[in-house]
This record gives structure tokens, sequence and C-alpha cells, in this order.
């Protein structure tokens, strides 16, 4: 009989498992989207005071330069340069931490005696406390500003580029990684035991190891030229490398890969002697060292990125790291879990061993826990991170911690009806259930029949061809007809299992409400990694709160009448109402290494002059890979914005980048390129 008239509902069985591959690759192409086109990280320190001033004019020469960072970094011996006008380096010695209180959070060198006048440029670089690179630069004059030559091509921004985009993915798959290898040896050990047996669910436990081990050491590799932005040549220079296993970022990696050696002998031990032990005392005891050694091995690996992260720096960091260590262990149960209860119910081939309802309903109880926890330790990083209601919307970190709420708020929905199809999967008609069963010992006994099984009419027709072939010949033929009636057999069994199965409105409700869950969830952990990578709303609101206000230059900058300002006019549409407008930006006089008086107006379509919740300024020097460099605007009245002793180092075709806001979530950023003359 042809077996393919067994191969369940039409089209319904090979539909499902298609689209749900195809969602979740799709989802998967969103996420690396997100990474490859994410803007090179914000960094939780942040420049918040420099001495000299940043376009400051000071009549006698300094003796060293200082910085002042919200919170502590690392230093290397490239971290401050200081250039005169002609771009020659007059800084004495290597940059340091200032002393007195906070020094940690400073950055320092010594300047070499006897400077001219002219206007210097700063080009600093550091690593914050939290792993990620920040670097910038600015100018101050002696005596008066002058004329500058210098060359930033070699200060290339930290945490962007090809390293950048490939840390960050590297970070995803980190992150992924944990949750298949967590999650899955949870619900193998806990809600399903029998479960570890199957290949396809050891696969996912095994699949997230891998991930792991490669992200770190694809991530180890890539530290060198994350944070110091020389390229990807430096993936390979030993030096280089051993320089960043003596920070705290590349001790947690490192720490994370010997965790993965003994997280090796873990898995070993669940999917070997421990699924095939059947005394129950035995297998008890073998279950408590396994539950102890496993926490232990899952609770250092979330260390190493509490230890290195946003966790480890800021206020109430000591309860921040232990907080965030419970954080990740929920997310992992949660969605690992998620994945491998999506496996259960959707493996063609586990359609004979369908998932029993006691270890849905023990997921069910767990991945609750899970998202209590989940959602009592987010509510606290959000209060730590963010600092006031207002960084919700005035910063980037609390727009994406406002998507990643929607979508916590979503998948608890969603996960609300997976726990009402939960239940009801608990009363499947036991017909269903004992057809089941009937289903998997058919195929277990045609799979371990012996040739003698074989039906009495399939042996009366294969008598001509044993009496055509001789004694010899006999055995192989019924041993060759024996072995294809087994994989017939074995063949309708599996099709009246998947029919069954099928048939369960229960078991298909519950498939597609996981398979719902797991969809949001990709997406969440695409958001959380970016989110991780950004600066937290509290710095950036302390960031604007301590910054010294721009100081005009006493005596200097003045113009004369045939220097013409930098005058544009750039469109703008948010999208949403009243959303549409000009921005008019005069930049006067529109010089390099010059204080320059800045207005920025806004007007509506109707040319009547118009407020917005946010508007932001900036100037970035592509060919110097110099910038974005902000410029600090204070509202002077309706559409107006101004901003005075806003200095641009160096001379060239600038990019201007203008953001507006006009509702919490319409935005949209115009760029126009201007020409700045020496």
């Amino acid at each position: 009989m042809d077996t393919r008239s067994y191969a369940g509902p039409p089209g319904a069985r090979r539909s499902w498992p298609r689209r749900a591959a195809a969602l979740l690759v799709g989802l998967g192409a969103l996420v690396g989207l997100l990474l490859g086109t994410a803007v090179p990280a914000s960094a939780h320190a942040a420049l918040i005071g420099t001495d000299p001033a940043d376009g400051s004019v000071v009549k006698t020469a300094p003796q060293r330069v200082v910085l002042t960072f919200s919170e502590g970094v690392l230093l290397s011996d490239d971290s401050l340069r200081v250039l005169d006008p002609h771009g020659t380096d007059v800084a004495a010695g290597t940059p340091g931490h200032a002393q007195g209180k906070n020094s940690g959070a400073t950055s320092t060198v010594a300047l070499k005696s006897g400077l001219g006048d002219g206007t210097y440029t700063v080009a600093w670089r550091a690593i914050s406390q939290d792993s990620h690179p920040v670097s910038g630069a600015f100018t101050f004059s002696i005596g008066a500003p002058s004329r500058t030559d210098v060359d930033l091509s070699g200060v290339a921004a930290r945490g962007g580029g090809a390293a950048g985009t490939l840390y960050g993915v590297g970070r995803y798959v980190a992150y992924a990684g944990f949750a298949l290898l967590v999650g899955a040896s949870v619900f193998l050990s806990v809600c399903w035991p029998r479960g570890a047996l199957l290949r396809p669910l050891q696969r996912i436990a095994a699949t997230g190891w891998v991930a792991m081990a490669a992200s770190t050491i694809a991530l180890l590799l890539l530290r060198g030229p994350y944070v110091n932005g020389k390229g990807l040549g430096q993936a390979l220079d030993l030096g280089v490398m051993r320089d960043q296993l003596q920070t705290r970022p590349g001790a947690a990696l490192l720490s994370r890969l010997l965790l993965l050696a003994a997280a090796a002998v873990f898995l070993a031990v669940l999917f070997g002697s421990y699924a095939r032990r059947e005394d129950p005392e035995e297998r008890a005891d073998l279950a408590w060292g396994l539950g102890i050694g496993g926490t232990v091995i899952a609770v250092g690996i979330a260390a190493t990125w509490a230890m290195a992260e946003h966790a480890s720096v800021g206020i109430q960091h000591q309860v921040a790291m232990p907080v965030d260590v419970v954080h990740l262990l929920s997310m992992a149960v949660w969605l690992g879990g998620l994945i491998t209860l999506l496996t259960a119910l959707w493996a063609p081939s586990l359609a004979g061993r369908p998932i029993e309802p006691y270890a849905v309903r023990r997921f069910s109880l767990l991945g609750l826990i899970a998202v209590t926890l989940l959602v009592g330790t987010g509510v606290y990083q959000a209060w730590r991170q963010m600092g006031s209601w207002r960084a919700f919307t005035d910063t980037s970190y609390g727009r994406l911690l406002l998507i990643k709420i929607g979508l916590v708020c979503a998948l608890v929905a969603v996960a609300w009806f997976s726990r009402r199809w939960t239940a009801r999967l608990g009363r499947t008609p036991a017909t269903a259930t004992a057809a089941v069963a009937t289903t998997a010992t058919a195929t277990a006994a045609a799979a371990t029949a012996a040739p003698a099984s074989v039906p009495a009419a399939a042996a009366d027709r294969t008598k001509p061809a044993v009496a055509a072939s001789g004694s010899g010949g006999a055995g192989g033929a019924d041993s060759a007809r024996a072995q294809q009636l087994r994989r017939q057999q074995a063949a309708r069994s599996a099709a009246r299992a998947r029919k069954v199965l099928a048939a369960d409105p229960f078991r298909g409700a519950l498939r597609r409400s996981v398979l719902a869950e797991a969809a949001v969830a990709v997406v969440l952990l695409g958001v959380t990694t970016v989110l991780s990578g950004s600066q937290p709303g509290r710095a950036a609101e302390e960031q604007k709160a301590l910054a010294p206000a721009p100081s005009a230059s006493s005596g200097t900058g003045t113009t004369s009448s045939d220097q013409a300002p930098i005058a544009v006019t750039v469109p703008y549409d948010t999208g949403g109402p009243k959303g549409k407008g000009t921005a008019a930006v005069t930049v006067t006089p529109g010089r390099a290494a010059t204080p320059n008086q800045v207005r920025l107006v806004l007007k509506n379509t109707a040319g009547t002059p118009v407020d917005v919740p946010e508007v932001r300024l900036a100037f970035t020097l592509p060919a110097q890979n110099l910038g974005p460099i902000p410029i600090t605007l204070k509202h002077t009245g309706t559409g107006s914005w101004t901003a005075s002793a806003a200095q641009l180092p160096l001379p060239g075709t600038w990019q201007m980048s203008v953001t507006v806001r006009t509702s919490d979530i319409d935005e949209v950023t115009e760029t126009k390129k201007v020409k700045v003359t020496s």
C-alpha cells in the first residue's frame, strides 16, 4: 500500500510547520536588520565636563587637560591626544586619572611647556565601566582662536563600523544561545524528563551550547577592534587580545568559556545516564546533583553579563547585579522553554511520541513563575536606569524601553491564551489519548518485529520467489520483505498518530499560541540586545544636567561684514498630526575653530513659528570620522532655539542633522551638507 495515503489531513499538517519556519526565519531577518543598521552603541559613560572648557579661550597655556565623565572609565596609552594647530601632539606622557574624589571618572594628561597661541584640538577615547567604548573631540584656544590643520582620521568612532555590527550580532547570538541552553535543560529535566531521550529536543540544548561557545569566541576576537575602532585586522592580534583579557569585559568572556566547558559535561549527563536511568531512587539522586550543578553553571554564565554591563555601574549596583542574574535566568527559562515546547508540539518526527499533558502543565506553572520574576526584576531595572518619567520620551533608551514593555505585554496576553489551552489539554478525551498510545505501540511493535511476524498473506506472496531462488535466497527475500513491511507499518502508524494529534482542537490551539509567543519573544530579544547597548535614561538626564552651559568667548570670534554665515532650510515630515514644516538653521560666522552663534527656527506649512516637544542639532564630518558633535540648544521663544559659542574644530563639508519630534512616537531626522570654511 502507498504510505502517502496516510499523510494526514490534506495540506494542514504540511502547511503549519512551513509557516512556522518561515515566520521564525523572517523574524530572525528582522532582528538581523535591526542589529545591522543600529547606530554605534551609546555608552553609559558620558563626558560631562572638560578643563579647559569646550570652545573656551584661555590667556595662558594650561599645564594639563582634564576630562570628567559620568562614571568610571578605562584608559589606554592613546586615550588622550592634544593637537596644536599644525596637528602635532603636545601631550607629555601617558593619560591617567586625576587625583581626588571620583578619580576613576576622570582622564587627564600633562601638556608640554611653551605652547603658543592658537586653537588646540583634544581627541579622546575611553571604555566605560559597562564595557561600551566612547570617543569624541573638542577644542580650546590659547590667546585667540586660529586656523587648524588637524587631521582626525586616526580617531575613528568607537563601537561602529563592521566591528560594531558584528559585535552586536554576536551579543544577540549569545543571548539566544543562553536562552536555548538553559530553557531546554530546565524543560527536559523538570517538565518532561522522558523528552531528554528525543533527538529533536536534545538538539535545542546542543544548539544553544554551540551558539554560546561560537559567539563568545567571536566576541573575544572582536573586542579589540570594537573598542579601539581600528578595523577588523586587530581581531587576530595577540597583543590586543591579551590587553582585552585584562579588562573586566574580557575576563567575563573568558569565564563564560570556562563555564561552557562545565555545561558540556552537564548536557552529557542529562542526555546520557540521567535520561536512560530507570530506577526511581537512582534517578532522584542524580537529579539532585544535576539540579545543583546546573544551577551553579547557569547562575555563573548569567553573572558574566551582570558583572560587565549596565547592572555593574550606577546606583545600587550591589543589588542590581543579582537582580540582573535573576532577570536573565527568568528570560532563559521562559524563552528557551517556549522553543522546546514548540518543537515538541510541531516536530513531525515526534508525532508518534506526543508530549504528555502533565509536562505542558508543569511548564505552564514554571513559565508563570518566570514571567512574574521577569516583570518584577524588569520594573526595578527600569526605575534604576530611567530615574524619571520624562526620560521615557526624552531619551532613546526610554523609547526603546517603551517598545520592550509593549512586547512584554503582548507576550503576557498570548501566554494567557496558552494557559487556557493548557488547562483544556489536560481534559483531552480519553479516546484521543488511547488512540495516540495505540499508534505509538503499533509503531514500536512494527519497528521491532521479527521476520517470523510477517503476515501469512505476505508469506504466500513470497513463496514463488523463494522456490525460484532456492534455500539460500529464501532467507534473504524473507528478510528484505519483512523490512519493507516494517517500514510501511511504521509509516502507517506515524500517519495515524499525526491524524489523531491534528484532530485534537486543544492541542492545535496550544501549538498556535505557543508559536505566537515564540515569535514575539524573538523580536523582544532583539530589542533587549539593542537596549543593553544604549545609554540609560538616567545617565542621559544626568549628562544634560551636569554639562556646562556653552560660554561665549571674550573679545574673540568677531566677524567682518564680508563673512557670510551658513543659512540652510530643511523641510521635515514626522508623519504625525501637524508633523510637516521647515527648519531654518543659521550658523554665524560659519567658520571652523571659531565660536559660532547658532539659531534654529521651526515653522509649520503656513509659515508660522511652531514649538515641538524636542528638537536636536548635530554636525558630523565623515571625511575625518569626526562626530556627531551635538549642539546644545536653548529655547528662546515660539519656534526658536539658539546656541552660543558652538565650535566645529575643522573646515570641510559637514553633515548637519536636524531631529524633530512632534509627539511621543512621531520623530524624524533630516540631514543637509554644509560647507564650513577656515
